[in-house]
């Protein structure tokens, strides 16, 4: 079997592939994700080229081996929220998810010997409609500064729903599980 290789520094992603039980091994894509960014395309455009840019990436240096490369973000109307960097644009952040819907659009791209397998999953989530206090209590006990949206729903930050709709609540994280099982094992890949 060729090697499996995760193309991403993420530690949300390297534990949801550790459930896999399977051996893989992380590598950083290098790419700009700015430079996607900063050409104005559509949310869901943005993520799906960058899970695709970090999966040529890293397959460009290893192509014999298996690449998966993913991207998310927090989509609010058709506003990209990135990642927040510190408290104040966390809070920022929260106050204008609260109370409203927003998307989680999480893209994955497989780089193999076969071609390219790509595939994306919206998760749908409403956010209570939060009090300032709630939102800085929150951002203070848990310090979602890495975390697309201001929340780490695996942790405290599922207090802070109302609602969610999702096929697969591993893509909240950062990686769909059940999606990518599948590709996987028809690209050939042996899993469980």
């Amino acid at each position: 079997m060729a090697g499996l290789i995760l193309g991403s520094t993420s530690g949300y992603r390297r534990a949801l592939m550790e459930r896999l039980q399977v051996p893989f091994t992380c590598e950083a894509p290098g790419v700009d994700e700015q430079d996607v960014k900063q050409l104005g395309h559509k949310p869901m455009v943005v993520v799906e080229e960058l899970a695709r840019r970090k999966a040529t990436a890293v397959f460009d240096r290893n192509p014999t081996c298996v690449v998966i490369g993913s991207d998310q973000a927090a989509v609010l109307d058709d506003d990209l929220l990135d990642k927040p960097k510190n408290r104040a644009g966390a809070i920022q952040q929260l106050n204008r998810l609260r109370g409203r819907e927003h998307r989680l659009i999480t893209a994955v791209a497989i780089a193999h010997d076969k071609g390219l397998t790509e595939f994306c999953d919206i998760t749908r989530l409403i956010m209570r409609d939060l009090t300032d206090q709630e939102i800085a209590r929150y951002v203070d006990a848990e310090k979602p500064f890495d975390c697309a949206g201001s929340y780490k729903i695996e942790q405290l930050g599922i207090t802070l729903f109302e609602h969610i709709d999702s096929r697969d609540h591993t893509a909240i994280i950062g990686l769909p599980l059940l999606q990518l099982t599948h590709e996987l094992r028809k690209i050939g890949v042996p899993l469980p």
